[in-house]
């Protein structure tokens, strides 16, 4: 699944580590999901996007648009 998540905490000046800090997850686990390498179960992504402010679907795409 592509996402905007490494962009909107580059935007923020965050590093992952402080990322994962506002998300309770570990920096490893931001690092996955910026990479790709790992889908956000359903909860964290909805943490996400409050933590942004936007919808799902503008931090997520699973490219079925």
């Amino acid at each position: 699944m592509n996402n905007r998540l490494k962009v909107l905490r580059a935007e923020r000046d965050w590093s992952q580590a402080e990322l994962a800090k506002r998300l309770e997850v570990s920096r490893q686990a931001v690092n996955a999901i910026e990479t790709g390498k790992h889908d956000p179960s359903l909860p964290l992504a909805f943490r996400i996007a409050r933590l942004f402010d936007m919808p799902i679907e503008q931090i997520f795409d699973d490219g079925n648009h």
